[in-house]
């Protein structure tokens, strides 16, 4: 193809290659989510619907980038893990944030009705991301980690909260200054004491997140098929398949790790 003379604007472009032998994580994050739930009326402390249609826009970009090997969400972000020896677009950065966030905000808007109903999407919703490397195993299940945390740490705040005001029958702003300067321990206490509310049986899924990962699954179909007698009959056929998979456990331990020792890749360059 013959070039022009205005090709060498490409110059300016800045190489943003990641570097070899790391994992890439794409971290999402809600741009202004806190006005978006409340004017669609999403639910307090949780929304069972948003945060199914948060998966299930993150399981849209993990079946269009097989490269991502686990993918981890809460209230409103998601991070998503390409392995280490990813060579998906080259590993440029802006090309694989972009590919990321574009997906998952088109899935986002497309399966809306899937979980709201009729209840109307009044503005698109935008999400800003990240790209960051970590080089171990050790970095990337302290980043996993330090995500879960997160997750807990939010949900017992905003359970406590909420159930403060929905329950307790407190202002949200007389509930901020009850919670202002306690611990752990002292949320317990009051959902315990004063509400009869142990922690401990509260959802999983709203206490541990949502990790998505790739399982090898069987799926079992009915074909028909014709004998050589002409007579019409029905067999039963089991495939395995790769397949995402939702998990709301806890990636903190070994344990997970350990079940599923094919999502990290050894740290032998």
């Amino acid at each position: 193809m013959a070039k022009s003379k205005f090709e060498y604007v490409r110059n300016f472009e800045l190489d943003d290659t990641c570097l070899r032998n790391c994992y890439i994580v794409v971290r999402l994050d809600g741009r202004n989510f806190h006005k978006f739930s409340e004017q669609h009326n999403f639910m307090k402390p949780s929304d069972n619907r948003a945060l199914g249609l948060m998966s299930r826009s993150a399981r849209s970009v993990m079946e269009e980038l097989e490269d991502i090997t686990i993918a981890y969400g809460q209230s409103d972000e998601f991070s998503f893990v390409f392995k280490r020896s990813t060579s998906w677009f080259k590993r440029r950065a802006s090309k694989l944030m972009t590919h990321v966030a574009s997906q998952f905000s088109s899935s986002f808007v497309y399966y809306w009705k899937e979980y709201f109903g009729e209840h109307p999407l009044l503005y698109p919703p935008s999400f800003d991301g990240r790209v960051v490397l970590y080089p171990s195993n050790r970095n990337l299940r302290d980043y996993l980690s330090w995500r879960q945390a997160d997750c807990h740490i939010n949900n017992l705040y905003n359970t406590t909260f909420w159930t403060l005001v929905q329950k307790g029958g407190l202002t949200t702003t007389q509930a901020e200054e009850r919670l202002s300067g306690t611990q752990a321990a002292d949320k317990n206490e009051i959902l315990f004491s004063e509400f009869s509310i142990n922690y401990n049986n509260e959802s999983p899924l709203h206490k541990k997140g949502t990790t998505l990962i790739w399982e090898k699954v069987n799926e079992t179909t009915t074909k028909q098929i014709k004998r050589p007698d002409e007579v019409q009959t029905e067999i039963t056929v089991t495939r395995t398949r790769k397949k995402v998979t939702s998990h709301s456990c806890d990636i903190i331990g070994d344990q997970f790790w350990e079940e599923h020792p094919d999502i990290l890749e050894s740290d032998q360059c």
